[in-house]
């Protein structure tokens, strides 16, 4: 029996090359990274509100969040994080945290130091770009999560994040054909959309009914791309992907 190959930071590499390029050297730059890889349990906090982190965190295995719990107990998702994803990036330049960032599913995740990032991207300028880029398509994420609670019926705003994450899913190498795992629970869905836990509910049995979606066991299977992006109004140019799913 062959054992499962360990998580490794080439899924960095892969993250930041779908949105821009990166030469040999750059690669083997951050093939250099020294990195602490842990294991996490689910609904484990990585970094929490109010933290002064002297490190980042780089998602390797299972799913995330950015989140902020109110005094009533409530939370609320920002984002959502997937392996090559580096969630506290901000931590670079923001001395203390603002939200919590925590597990969803079990992950694996590899802490890198501040000081080798500053190191690393004060000596390649092109991978600092790369590291801005990928901030600023986050912020557009932001964006289009904002339209999507505010604007979007429950029922576009879920179809909308399902063909978003298939194609951040694609761009590292972990959905194909349209099919993805989805770890993450209705409730998740809930708090990232700012609806109830029923609401999300009916509007999976809608989706199913349109015959759009298939979701069992954890994998959701998008059965027409072309009509669930049309049905949502999902345009990818806030993702800034070099390829896009068709």
């Amino acid at each position: 029996m062959t054992s499962a190959p360990k998580p490794s930071i080439d899924i960095l590499i892969r993250k930041l090359e779908s949105i821009a390029p990166l030469s040999d050297e750059e690669r083997r730059a951050i093939e250099g990274l020294p990195i602490m890889i842990r294991p996490l349990k689910p609904d484990q906090d990585i970094v929490r509100d109010q933290d002064r982190p002297s490190q980042c965190c780089l998602m390797l295995e299972g799913w995330a969040c950015r989140y902020k719990l109110l005094s009533q107990g409530k939370r609320q998702i920002f984002s959502l994080h997937i392996p090559g994803d580096i969630p506290d990036l901000l931590s670079l330049h923001l001395e203390v945290m603002d939200h919590s960032f925590g597990t969803l599913t079990p992950a694996t995740v590899a802490f890198i130091p501040h000081h080798s990032l500053h190191e690393l991207t004060a000596r390649f300028p092109r991978v600092a770009a790369a590291f801005w880029r990928n901030t600023l398509v986050d912020a557009a994420v932001f964006r289009e999560w904002m339209i999507g609670m505010g604007r979007r019926d429950a029922t576009q705003a879920i179809a909308h994040l399902f063909c978003e994450l298939y194609l951040r899913l694609q761009a590292v190498g972990l959905a194909e054909n349209h099919m993805y795992r989805l770890p993450v629970t209705q409730s998740d869905i809930a708090d990232a959309l700012g609806i109830t836990n029923v609401h999300v509910n009916r509007v999976l049995k809608v989706l199913r009914a349109k015959g759009l979606i298939t979701l069992v066991g954890g994998t959701l299977q998008i059965n027409d791309w072309m009509e669930l992006t049309k049905f949502s109004e999902f345009d990818p140019t806030y993702l800034h992907l070099k390829q896009q799913a068709g």
